[in-house]
């Protein structure tokens, strides 16, 4: 079953406030990249907000491709945390919240910048935090300030924590829903769209009763230009049909092209032991090599 998300993160426009959700930290961080990656090649200032040190933040954008030591120095990134920003000791203050952000907008354009992108880790207010009862009221104040800006925020709740009825009472306030794009998502076997590296992503169990979503996925992955990566970080099995499945999927690509494929060794032999040397086109790469 394909499952589809009102947006794709690649959709969003400079004014859109929008309502990620997401249910594993991988997840989070591809999508997360994507959107500061589209920031920065748009002239945007981009800022994330996040439970993780800068440099575990910028870390993790680098991987993904994103080229944070320039974005950086010439301070069009910012990799923060909540404090002095959305909070103050553990505070949350609606007012202080909403003005901090609209200096943000302000200084980006006397700064040069075209605009501002802000992506917001939403789990600060899972903490016992003062004041979190205030957060439907930030949402609003949010969306009415951003209307008719160059300004963007990304309000990114984890589904799996957060209750329905919080989820609820934020919806209304944002422009666009956004999720990734996902193929298959059972107990077993999760297929989606990765969007940072372009590509897919593969987590748990992969056999031929899934072929269909995985000829779909790759399908759609071939049509984005670039190289295409499958990342398999979590990826426990793949059974011969599918692994052959990937393989024809390089063959076919034109080069210069390539197809590069993360994996644990264990999936790497597989892929190996079916031919994937002999293929010009693929990369194996493994799932710790950053």
């Amino acid at each position: 079953m394909r499952i589809n998300a009102d947006t794709q993160i690649t959709d969003l426009a400079v004014d859109d406030h929008a309502c990620l959700t997401f249910g594993e930290p991988e997840e989070l961080l591809d999508l997360t990249a994507a959107f500061v990656r589209d920031g920065l090649h748009g002239g945007l200032k981009v800022v994330w907000l996040s439970d993780a040190t800068p440099d575990r933040a910028t870390a993790e954008l680098a991987r993904r491709g994103i080229a944070v030591e320039s974005a950086l120095a010439s301070g069009q990134l910012t990799a923060a945390g909540y404090e002095d920003r959305l909070l103050a000791d553990q505070t949350f203050s609606v007012g202080q919240a909403v003005s901090w952000l609209a200096d943000q907008m302000a200084d980006c354009l006397a700064q040069g910048f075209a605009g501002l992108r802000l992506a917001v880790d939403m789990s600060w207010a899972l903490r016992p935090v003062t004041g979190v009862q205030q957060l439907p009221e930030f949402e609003e104040r949010v969306a009415a300030l951003l209307s008719g800006t160059t300004a963007s925020v990304l309000c990114q709740y984890d589904r799996e924590r957060f209750d329905p009825v919080t989820l609820a009472s934020v919806a209304g306030s944002h422009t666009r829903s956004v999720a990734a794009a996902t193929y298959h998502a059972d107990v077993l076997l999760r297929i989606c769209r990765q969007y940072a590296p372009p590509g897919i992503r593969l987590a748990g169990e992969l056999d031929y009763q899934a072929e269909a979503s995985l000829s779909l996925a790759l399908t759609e992955a071939i049509r984005l230009d670039g190289d295409v990566t499958v990342s398999m970080d979590t990826l426990a099995f793949i059974d011969v049909a599918c692994a052959r499945l990937i393989l024809d999927a390089a063959r076919g690509l034109a080069p210069p092209r390539k197809f590069i494929l993360r994996c644990r060794p264990g999936i790497a032999a597989r892929f190996v032991l079916l031919g994937a040397g002999d293929i010009s086109g693929i990369s194996l790469e493994g799932a710790d090599d950053r």
